[in-house]
């Protein structure tokens, strides 16, 4: 029985996987940097601190962590109240899921780009908890922002289905022992490796309904 439903945020309900890369590669170009599809790719999933570090250790930006950090945050917070990029179908799936079960986010976001996001679109009144992975030790595809997610949440993850769009996602939510249904990001799409690890694989949130969520749960 399921008993609670956990959506990833960026790449599920807002299409920010692209103005990640773009604010994020802006800056990289203006310091002299180098960024391409392996420093994209290497960075999905990981937490603030991680990210943060690793753009000024890899990539070559000269301040610290932290002062990128803000640096984006800022930016991206500027381009989410300029118009947030809500995925099509959004709202209507999180509001097919919220009579039925508790929902909650794990995100690889900033809590204040998350607090944000769902404030923008209306959306905050219907999630019970949400978690960004700079409140715990790893980011995805470690566990540990599905595990405080469940946690926060009172369920246990073999009772909670993950909504996630990516392969770092996948990995986080399965390794949590969640079940996981998977709608694949067009622009950056998981691996096949991560894709046979979901329970269920949809082509849109329009076919994200309480029917689909129960037929992914353990038989």
């Amino acid at each position: 029985m399921i008993e609670a439903v956990v959506f990833d945020l960026d790449g599920v309900l807002i299409q920010t996987e692209e103005l990640w890369d773009e604010v994020r590669e802006g800056m990289a170009r203006a310091a002299g940097g180098r960024y391409g599809e392996e420093e994209q790719r290497a960075m999905m999933g990981m937490s603030s601190p991680e990210w943060s570090r690793y753009m000024h250790e890899h990539v070559g930006l000269p301040a610290s962590p932290d002062e990128i950090a803000a640096e984006v945050v800022r930016r991206m917070s500027a381009r989410y109240r300029e118009q947030l990029p809500l995925i099509d179908g959004a709202i209507e799936a999180v509001e097919r899921l919220a009579p039925r079960w508790p929902l909650g986010v794990a995100s690889s976001s900033n809590r204040e780009l998350i607090d944000l996001a769902l404030e923008l679109s209306g959306l905050d009144r219907r999630f019970h908890a949400t978690v960004s992975s700079e409140e715990v030790d790893r980011g995805k595809p470690a566990p540990d922002v599905y595990v405080e997610a469940c946690r926060r949440l009172g369920v246990e993850p073999a009772l909670a289905s993950a909504v996630e769009d990516s392969h770092a996602g996948i990995r986080s939510a399965k390794a949590a022992g969640m079940r996981v249904l998977a709608i694949p990001n067009p622009t950056y799409p998981p691996d096949d490796e991560a894709l046979a690890d979901a329970d269920a694989v949809l082509n849109s949130l329009s076919e994200l309904t309480p029917e689909a969520v129960e037929s992914s749960k353990p038989a």
